[in-house]
């Protein structure tokens, strides 16, 4: 197998195992050992499709306790931020998104981490219906913008006064409906290519059993560890995102 093929089944492999455990973060995991080995429009795609075939896979598990009604704000917010984003997308300085985004979740989420109590938000029904549209708008939106998804909303639901069980539950269904619609326009717009099929063969059955396993560690952990878990990964995703913009944001250009 070449280089850059075990590179491609060793980040679906880890990433795997973290979204079985989490309901999310494949892509920030994966893209931390695709970066260094594929072109970015490779990249991204594999990216989606293996975060999407990881919610179908880990989100079976929790078909039970998934309550779309009670989503469909959150849902019709991601949709319609999708082509938002795609749409600001030529637009935005990529590294200055991501230096702000890096910014708030590297300082926010660290101090919810290490809170002894973490703050628990229940607005009433209208309040939270709006919230959890808005929500869903800016996670579609980030999504379109970088594959962001679950960003958002995995802050959002980290405060909400869920189990763990119906906190996962919100987080993979929005990304299962996202990532699907995202991976949809890209195979409508061209973005994915023949040549991407072999890789895509790599990914799916690398990634089965860590998020086979995953899933089963998930099931072990108390609630306060699941919600630190969730902020642990925000937090290292702010880190990685400050790292990749900070160098290009600070020194100027060669001349």
């Amino acid at each position: 197998m070449e280089a850059s093929l075990w590179i491609v089944a060793l980040g679906a492999a880890v990433a795997g195992f973290v979204q079985g455990l989490s309901g999310f973060a494949f892509g920030m995991v994966a893209m931390s050992f695709w970066a260094w080995g594929l072109d970015p429009r490779t990249a991204a795609v594999l990216t989606v499709f293996g975060a999407l075939t990881g919610q179908v896979i880990a989100g079976l598990s929790m078909r039970r306790t998934v309550r779309l009604s009670g989503l469909m704000p959150l849902l019709a917010g991601g949709l319609a931020g999708i082509p938002l984003g795609v749409a600001v997308l030529p637009y935005l300085d990529a590294r200055l998104f991501k230096l702000g985004l890096g910014t708030m979740l590297a300082v926010w989420c660290p101090i919810m981490l290490l809170s002894r109590h973490l703050p628990t938000l229940a607005p009433r029904p209208r309040a939270a219906v709006a919230a959890d549209a808005a929500v869903g708008l800016a996670g579609g939106v980030m999504g379109g913008l970088g594959g962001f998804t679950g960003v958002v909303p995995a802050l959002w639901y980290s405060l909400r006064p869920l189990d763990k069980d119906g906190r996962r539950a919100a987080i993979q269904t929005f990304n299962l409906v996202t990532l699907g619609a995202t991976m949809a326009a890209y195979t409508a717009s061209g973005t994915v290519t023949a040549e991407m099929l072999p890789l895509f063969a790599v990914v799916a059955p690398s990634m089965l059993l860590p998020i086979l396993l995953g899933g089963r560690v998930y099931i072990g952990i108390s609630e306060a560890d699941f919600r630190r878990i969730v902020l642990a990964l925000l937090t290292a995703s702010g880190i990685a995102m400050l790292a990749a913009s900070l160098p290009s944001v600070l020194l100027p250009p060669a001349s």
